[in-house]
């Protein structure tokens, strides 16, 4: 029986991309949500979700930092996969007859420059690859959408333009989740710990919170806040570190941390991508 690994979106999207390169051996489970990804792993029909969480050029995907402490799973890699972005037509269409480019608002803003200088309006459709079969369904020639070859080959529509992407750097970080938190040392390029936490109710909590980071010499790659069940008052933190949380100096920094907490979580451990 394969393994399977589940991601939000249609085949040909960008995570499906990712499932390939990061876990070829697995089975790329399409979901509809990113709810219906972690779901798929904790009731047992995947054994991994693969989350898209940040793009280089276009920041944080919504909501999902906020959905990951929820999600009961725990994070066991992450990959870095470079988007390259197409413009993609029905056979026998041509770049100068399109009008028209559908896909999700994200690629639609990464592309502004080429659709600008080729006078092509954007249309924002619900993902990627969904955008791709809704083009191939229509079969009309002024229309296009942007996404990967991968979605091409797999709805039958021709690269009209290759790589349109402003930035040549356009990359995007994925999670790779599982039921069960890996502690294990593993990977070239060191380890990194995500976590979540919320801050006592005193005066400079996340100042002082932050403060044993800095004199034990951890370097915190990313901190994301978000509200609480609706509440202004009530904020969480998602935070990245490089380190192993059995590192002495990491160990001291979230003993710190904890003094100045009112909830402190590991959302995993794991080795940090060559392409960091």
């Amino acid at each position: 029986m394969s393994r399977k690994i589940a991601f939000q979106g249609e085949p040909g999207a960008y995570s499906h991309q990712a499932c390939r390169q990061a876990r070829p051996d697995f089975e790329a489970m399409p979901c509809d949500t990113f709810e219906d990804a972690f779901a798929a792993v904790r009731n047992g029909t995947a054994d991994l979700a693969m989350i898209a969480v940040e793009n280089s050029s276009y920041g944080r995907v919504a909501d999902v930092h906020s959905l990951l402490p929820q999600s009961g799973l725990h994070i066991i890699d992450e990959a870095f996969v470079r988007v390259h972005i197409n413009l993609l037509g029905v056979p026998g269409s041509k770049l100068k007859d399109v009008q028209s480019a559908t896909s999700h608002t994200v690629l639609l803003g990464q592309c502004r420059d080429f659709l600008r200088k080729h006078k092509i309006r954007s249309v924002i459709g619900a993902d990627t690859a969904g955008s791709a079969q809704h083009i191939a369904e229509l079969g009309v020639g002024e229309m296009a959408a942007l996404a990967s070859e991968l979605a091409g080959e797999i709805y039958g529509l021709d690269v009209l333009a290759r790589h349109i992407e402003d930035h040549d750097n356009n990359t995007t970080r994925f999670l790779i989740m599982a039921r069960d938190l890996d502690v294990t040392r593993r990977g070239n390029a060191g380890m990194i710990t995500s976590f979540v936490f919320n801050v006592r109710n005193i005066p400079a909590a996340l100042y002082k919170a932050m403060g044993g980071f800095a004199t034990n010499s951890v370097n915190m790659t990313k901190l994301e806040s978000y509200m609480v069940g609706g509440q202004f008052t009530a904020t969480q933190f998602y935070a990245d570190i490089e380190g192993h949380p059995d590192d002495a100096n990491v160990k001291l920094a979230l003993e710190e941390l904890e003094y100045f907490t009112t909830e402190l979580d590991i959302l995993g451990v794991y080795a940090a991508d060559r392409r960091r």
